[in-house]
């Protein structure tokens, strides 16, 4: 079996309490700067090519009150950048809530932090009580046309990194001699998050990575279908856009205490917060089946949103990872761990040395 190419390692950082296990067994943390600092100081003394924050503007209650606790994304990162030296950062925007100009000011921002080192991520949005709360939902109409507002979004926002200005005349959005200076050091690159075709469609035409989420124990190959179609939409565009995948790394000595410490996890599932996450993926009711919002509603695995999980021994993780790294049209893997600062450890030094996609880095054990 040839080897996989090498692969960029990102970490998605706890912004939001407990991070992505909803359970009374899992570890229980606030998100604090001094937290997220440790785990991206660290993910970069260990290689990792990127951290990611996310922008979670209501939580989903129950008994561990699940992302009821929050940061907000930019001004984390802001931070993070200057107390980092090579690490790419991504902040996430809810474009609802944050108009295409200030964004773009905002990442050139901090790109004077950390030049060549800051990108943004395009968060649409699937839970409509994140905005009714602020009075700023448009409506169940939007699931409809929400990747035409975020490809206008995208627009503005290119045109000023790349023009210092915009004269954008568009559906949702209208610009008339808006100026920005100074410009971004270098590009600033663009996540995108869609799932669905059309979703698919806006990450080939106007992202450069698209967040794609795999499912199921162990099955690493679950979003190679997704893969397979952002790659053909991006050659039909003309660009180079790759999946960035998102797996929780469960790792152990065996294959036998890694499996126990996730069932452990699994029964002490917060179904109170689950249900809750269920009603709102369910608002989009023309939902594909591809969308995120329907996986992360399911009931398959309830306890870390259905998301990815890759649980065994050192080795077994490295060779599932390596598996990921092989499919492809895969630019990236993104990791999440229960407890961020040991799992982080393990990863770098048990995990990754195995890892022949990141020999680059960490080397392979012999």
């Amino acid at each position: 079996m040839p080897s996989p190419p090498p692969i960029e390692i990102g970490v998605f950082i706890p912004i939001g309490n407990n991070g992505w296990l909803i359970s009374d067994n899992s570890p229980t943390y606030m998100p604090t700067f001094e937290l997220n600092k440790a785990i991206v100081q660290k993910a970069e003394s260990y290689g990792f090519d990127f951290a990611l924050s996310m922008i979670k503007l209501r939580g989903f209650g129950g008994r561990t009150e699940h992302w009821d606790h929050n940061l907000e994304s930019f001004t984390l990162m802001a931070g993070i950048a200057a107390v980092t030296k090579k690490i790419r950062l991504f902040a996430s925007t809810a474009i609802l809530t944050l108009p295409p100009a200030l964004c773009a000011r905002m990442a050139v921002t901090i790109d004077s932090i950390a030049p060549g080192r800051f990108g943004v991520n395009i968060v649409t949005g699937w839970q409509p009580a994140e905005y009714e709360q602020m009075s700023l939902w448009p409506g169940n109409a939007y699931f409809g046309y929400r990747y035409d507002y975020a490809q206008e979004y995208v627009q503005v926002m290119k045109d000023l990194w790349t023009n210092g200005k915009s004269d954008f005349k568009g559906k949702h959005f209208t610009m008339t001699d808006c100026k920005l200076s100074p410009s971004p050091s270098s590009p600033i690159e663009i996540i995108a998050a869609g799932q669905s075709p059309r979703g698919t469609q806006f990450a080939a035409e106007y992202a450069d990575y698209n967040f794609m989420g795999a499912s199921g124990h162990n099955t690493p190959q679950t979003f190679s279908k997704g893969s397979k179609a952002l790659k053909e939409a991006a050659d039909k565009a003309g660009r180079d856009v790759g999946a960035m995948v998102l797996f929780m790394i469960i790792s152990e000595e065996t294959d036998e205490e890694a499996r126990k410490k996730w069932e452990w996890y699994a029964e002490g599932v917060d179904l109170e917060a689950t249900g809750w996450v269920a009603g709102q993926a369910g608002k989009d009711e023309k939902a594909d089946k591809t969308a995120t919002a329907k996986r992360i509603g399911g009931s398959e695995n309830p306890v870390n949103l259905n998301g990815g999980a890759l649980i065994g021994s050192f080795e077994t993780v490295a060779k599932l990872l390596d598996e990921a790294a092989a499919i492809e049209g895969t630019k990236g893997i993104m990791l999440i761990f229960d407890d961020f600062l040991e799992g982080l450890d393990k990863f770098g030094k048990r995990v990754q040395p195995l890892m022949k996609s990141r020999a680059h880095v960490g080397g392979v054990a012999a």
